[in-house]
Formats: C-alpha cells, sequence, structure tokens
C-alpha cells in the first residue's frame, strides 16, 4: 500500500488539494498592497508554528532570505492569489516582513546613479 503522502498527490494530476483548500476558501489577503514585486522575508521574531498550515511553513522556510510574491509563488507551485493570502497570514502573525521591493533611499552618490544610467542606456 503507498504511504499516506501518495495519497494526495497523482503523478498524471498533481496535487488533489484545491488551492482553495490552503486558504480556507479565501481569495483575498488580508494585508494590503501585496504584488508580484513586493519583497517578502522572516521577521526574525520567535513565534509558535505548530498551527500552521505545511504551505505556511514552507513560505517561511523560503524567506530566510528576501523573495518577491511572484517567487514564492513560483518555488510552491501554487497560484498568485492563494500565496498573496498565505502570506498575508503571516505578516498579520508578525512572521513576515513585507516591503518595497527594493530602497534607494541610501543610494546619496550621484556618480554612481549617473554610472548606472550610463550602462543601461548601453544596453
Amino acid at each position: 500500500m503507498p504511504g499516506d503522502g501518495d495519497l494526495w498527490v497523482d503523478e498524471a494530476a498533481g496535487p488533489l488539494v484545491r488551492p482553495y483548500a490552503m486558504t480556507s476558501g479565501r481569495t483575498r489577503s488580508t494585508t494590503p498592497n501585496l504584488n508580484l514585486v513586493t519583497q517578502v522575508r522572516c521577521s526574525g521574531a520567535a513565534s509558535d508554528t505548530s498551527g500552521l498550515s505545511p504551505e505556511h511553513l514552507q513560505i517561511l522556510q523560503l524567506c530566510r532570505v528576501p523573495l518577491s510574491v511572484a517567487e514564492v509563488a513560483a518555488y510552491l507551485n501554487v497560484p498568485l492569489v492563494v500565496v498573496k493570502v498565505l502570506i498575508g497570514d503571516l505578516v498579520e502573525r508578525g512572521d513576515l516582513v513585507a516591503g518595497a521591493p527594493f530602497q534607494t533611499t541610501e543610494i546619496h552618490d550621484p556618480q554612481f546613479l549617473q554610472a548606472v544610467l550610463d550602462g543601461i542606456r548601453r544596453i
């Protein structure tokens, strides 16, 4: 008899758990402004993960380094809408931090910015 884990995957069809089951039927994230390029990373705050789903735990594992929402969806092979809901759960719990795709406030050197612009123009 196959192992219990084999019951949830069909080789031809893929996972047998519907995406909406991963979010308990929710289709919207509790965290506003999550889009494809929003960067998410672990907050570093210790919390109890015993009540989290396997997908939540996978996201926490992936986000030890900053990733975009789109990258998380690709790594999990789960629809973007589902990943946004799951990430929203983790942000609300304080396990993840979501922010802008990049911060440019620390770049003050106009010569550096000009060099970047010149490099882009050469492409």
